[in-house]
């Protein structure tokens, strides 16, 4: 019975692991936010007034922080899902660090551009 490889800490502290974790990560909360985008949803079929009162909680701090994280893990999570295809059907051969970093860049860029056209 062969054990469970593990990895060490320089395969952790490697760029392409933190993309791996990132990815991963940004999957499953968004995976977790879709039944609460679907309860929110689901309050429109009840009629206007719970609808608009769905909505007047978008309005608490907390919500806009989670929209916010919303659009930051939508970012991270697609592209990582197109540095993973890239990786997979490209000509390229490595982890292509620089990809990693054009990530972390663009889902800073998403955020601040969210920050910044909101309200």
């Amino acid at each position: 019975m062969s054990s469970r490889p593990t990895l060490d800490y320089r395969a952790k502290s490697h760029l392409s692991y933190f993309a791996y974790a990132c990815h991963r990560y940004s999957g499953l909360l968004l995976a977790c936010f879709i039944p609460l985008h679907f309860l929110m949803l689901s309050q429109s079929l009840r009629g206007m007034q719970g609808f608009e009162k769905s909505l007047a909680l978008t309005d608490v701090w907390v919500f806009k922080f989670g929209e916010w994280a919303l659009v930051i893990l939508l970012a991270v999570h697609l592209t990582g899902g197109l540095r993973l295809l890239m990786i997979e059907f490209g000509p390229w051969r490595g982890l292509r660090k620089g990809w990693i970093q054009l990530t972390i860049l663009f889902a800073i860029a998403c955020g601040l551009l969210f920050l910044y056209f909101a309200n």
